[in-house]
């Protein structure tokens, strides 16, 4: 809405003081209607837009004091007006120019003659400027947050001066509502940002936890049943030991049978067998705990057998298999090979067993699980999947259980030494991993299903 108060030849007012006041509330309204529901940098375009027509003037602009890359205060343009349409965003330092007087007082007003007034302000030669009227944007603390101003190519006499004033009064405060619900909106996001950037820190560092937690409880269990057959190798060793004393007592005497030292000689021989026996059964143990220590902390890709290395996983988890009289079978084809990231699914597979031997059988064993393996193809474009199929005959999951399982921090065992952290660790490496992980009801105890994208 255009409103002109003066002839531009004669310069003389084209209203009495009656109707420019009715022109004032018209222009107020106008004004007012157009940015009701209009909010932050929408409401200032709008406005700037409404202001320039409604005092006929060739620029308005809205902007925000801002620090500039040499440390001295500047204006970064939210809105501007000018010559008909919005011009692109500028910023400019506030030295030698109306804008730096108008964060210093209320307003500034200069009806004509404004480059000589401020010759070194260039961007005022630019629009080649005669008048300026601007008003800060001051918060509800007092803070100057930016400036309103309006900026013509002829002067401003007195009348339109009074009701530039006046609009710009009324404007700025609502210019000044909307940067300082901006900046509160911002500063409210950093504060999110932050505290949700430190709850991640605390619960990857906590995943942490619970993995050495894990590996740590592996490694008591592992080394308990390390003692079992260094245990028997020990004393098969120091069985052997008397036999070969027998041996040389034999040998020293006066007449030696055939029969005794053949005798001795099979003793020793069984002796040896179940040294060697003990030692690779306690040597496989210790390997495949080495090989699961070092995979759960690597991301490294590799060809693996899958039924091979499923099968030394399980070994590796036999004490507290054992502990819960829980058995694994292995589903999986012998010439089955994938490639993938093997730490990984360690990790979910490991996570899995421990859930089925902690929470599957709360009055004990003896119980089953088993690992279904397949590779699927599918896409146009021949892609590859690993489809995991994970069960256990234990009490299965209730409803509800089923829905928040996945939940960091969800554990039906609190209290009970549950962190609630084993479920989610199998969902977020199956997330990074691309895959997908569901739970069902189908049939008795607790049915996990996993889709894993295979590497080319």
């Amino acid at each position: 809405m255009s409103i002109p108060l003066f002839d531009v030849n004669s310069q003389e007012p084209l209203f009495d003081p009656e109707q420019r006041r009715t022109l004032a509330e018209a222009a107020l309204r106008s004004i007012t209607a157009s940015t009701a529901r209009a909010r932050g940098d929408d409401f200032l375009r709008i406005l700037v837009k409404e202001l320039a027509e409604a005092l006929d003037v060739h620029y308005v602009l809205a902007g925000r004091l801002v620090k500039l890359d040499d440390g001295s205060e500047g204006v970064r343009t939210l809105a501007l007006w000018g010559g008909g349409t919005y011009q692109p965003n500028v910023e400019y330092s506030l030295r030698h120019t109306p804008c730096e007087d108008v964060t210093q007082q209320s307003m500034c007003f200069h009806g004509s003659d404004i480059q000589l007034r401020f010759p070194l302000d260039t961007m005022l030669v630019d629009m080649r400027a005669q008048s300026y009227v601007g008003m800060p944007l001051v918060d509800t603390d007092g803070n100057i947050l930016g400036i309103l101003s309006a900026i013509d190519t002829r002067p401003i006499d007195e009348n339109k001066r009074l009701l530039a004033l006046l609009l710009l009064s009324i404007f700025s405060a609502r210019g000044a509502a909307e940067l300082q619900h901006q900046e509160q909106t911002r500063q409210l996001e950093d504060i999110v940002r932050q505290r949700t950037e430190s709850l991640l820190a605390a619960q990857a560092n906590l995943i942490e936890q619970e993995q050495m937690a894990a590996l740590g409880s592996l490694v008591a269990g592992v080394s308990h049943e390390v003692n079992t057959p260094v245990g028997v190798a020990l004393t098969a060793a120091s069985s052997m030991g008397s036999y070969a004393d027998q041996m040389v007592q034999l040998l020293g005497g006066a007449k030696v049978s055939r029969a005794e030292l053949i005798e001795l000689a099979d003793a020793l021989k069984g002796a040896a067998a179940l040294v060697e026996r003990n030692l690779a059964r306690a040597a496989e143990l210790i390997g495949n705990f080495k090989q699961l220590a070092v995979d759960q902390v690597s991301e490294y890709v590799a060809d693996l057998a899958l039924h091979e290395y499923v099968h030394g996983l399980v070994s590796a988890h036999s004490p507290e298999l054992r502990k819960a009289a829980l058995r694994v079978e292995l589903d999986i084809a012998p010439d089955c090979r994938v490639r993938l990231a093997a730490g990984k699914l360690s990790q979910i597979l490991s996570n899995l067993l421990m859930n089925s031997a902690r929470h599957g059988y709360p009055q004990g064993g003896p119980g089953r699980i088993t690992i279904r393996a397949q590779i699927e193809t599918e896409g146009s474009d021949g892609r590859q999947w690993l489809s995991l199929e994970f069960s256990d005959d234990g009490v299965g999951l209730a409803p509800a259980v089923r829905e928040h399982m996945f939940e960091p921090f969800f554990t039906t065992k609190r209290g009970q030494g549950g962190s609630g952290l084993g479920m989610h660790i199998v969902y977020t490496i199956v997330q990074q991993l691309g895959g997908q992980i569901r739970a069902t009801d189908a049939g008795p105890g607790c049915h996990i299903h996993i889709r894993l994208p295979l590497a080319s």
